[in-house]
């Protein structure tokens, strides 16, 4: 892997500073991409033909080179901001790499190449599976998902600590690129036991402000952007669900309202389980495909995999 990833190395921007002119080491970094991809000391070892104290000898000769920890040794161990870093810098490494065996027929057969992805815990609840499965399938990929919701997923990139991310910012970071993927259409949904208990005199702003929401979590204002598109503003009460099908669960049982995929809903709309707060009012979110200009190939195939089976078919 070192010769191999020598000829790629200056063609990665390497996005932290803490580096610095530091040499890298790729047996080392080989050593944490497997005990992190494997949940353990033991089965990453396994993996590389190691001795489980040799393996964590590794990690301890990287850490003393980079001069910080890359790994919490926690059950399974999980990475510092700098060991992300460094996973996602490999990650770089071993797509340039499946590139060059493209052209290189004798080099070893790659093993299954794992892409760590950014992306809104709506859009895996709904049309992403079916968009990436044959894709996934064909190219021998597995995917590492890392979910956050479609206003911050960016974030992780700007920290070097994915490949790609699908998220609802436009504008790609530097060395990134951005294509539109399409838009998911919210509506705002709750149940009828609900809506007679805090709507019985119609549903406005004002209204919508006093009745418990459900919100994704901190970081979705999905719920604060309807109530604008009202004429409202201001905080109101709201319960925290981090699941999307939770989510789901919660409107159904009466807990609170909330923006709601119109593809994921379909079924509980028809069964009058959900019913629409204000008919034809929505939200359209536009979602884009973000990934390394240096990302090779096989990112550039997924976005345009992605932009060819769902482009503008979001909105149910």
């Amino acid at each position: 892997m070192e010769s191999v990833a020598a000829i790629g190395i200056s063609e990665i921007e390497f996005q932290t500073e803490a580096l610095g002119e530091i040499m890298l080491d790729y047996k080392l970094l080989q050593a944490l991409v497997a005990v992190v991809e494997q949940g353990g000391f033991e089965r990453g070892a396994a993996l590389l033909g190691l001795s489980q104290s040799a393996i964590s000898q590794r990690i301890k000769l990287l850490e003393a080179r980079v001069g910080q920890p890359v790994l919490i040794r926690s059950t399974p161990p999980t990475t510092t901001d700098l060991g992300r870093r460094l996973l996602n810098h490999v990650q770089q490494v071993r797509l340039l790499e499946r590139d060059l065996r493209a052209v290189v027929p004798a080099l070893e057969e790659p093993a299954p190449e794992r892409i760590r992805i950014a992306i809104n815990a709506d859009s895996v609840a709904t049309w992403w599976v079916a968009a990436v499965a044959e894709f996934c399938i064909e190219q021998n990929v597995l995917l590492d998902l890392v979910v956050e919701d479609q206003d911050v997923g960016l974030n992780r990139m700007k920290a070097g600590e994915v490949a790609a991310c699908l998220c609802a910012s436009e504008r790609p970071i530097a060395g990134a690129r951005s294509v539109p993927v399409g838009a998911m259409r919210y509506l705002g949904l709750a149940s009828p036991a609900f809506i007679a208990r805090h709507f019985e005199s119609g549903v406005d702003a004002i209204a919508l402000g006093r009745a418990p929401a459900i919100v994704f979590g901190p970081d979705d204002y999905l719920q604060h952007r309807y109530i604008a598109s009202l004429g409202g503003a201001g905080a109101f009460p709201y319960h925290l669900c981090p699941s999307s099908e939770g989510f789901v669960r919660m409107v159904c049982a009466g807990l609170g309202w909330g923006l709601l995929p119109e593809m994921q809903v379909k079924d509980e709309m028809r069964g009058g389980a959900l019913r629409e707060l204000v008919a034809g009012h929505v939200v359209d979110v536009p979602l884009y495909w973000h990934h390394w200009r240096n990302g090779g190939a096989l990112l550039e195939l997924l976005g345009k995999r992605l932009m060819d089976t769902r482009q503008g078919d979001l909105r149910g």
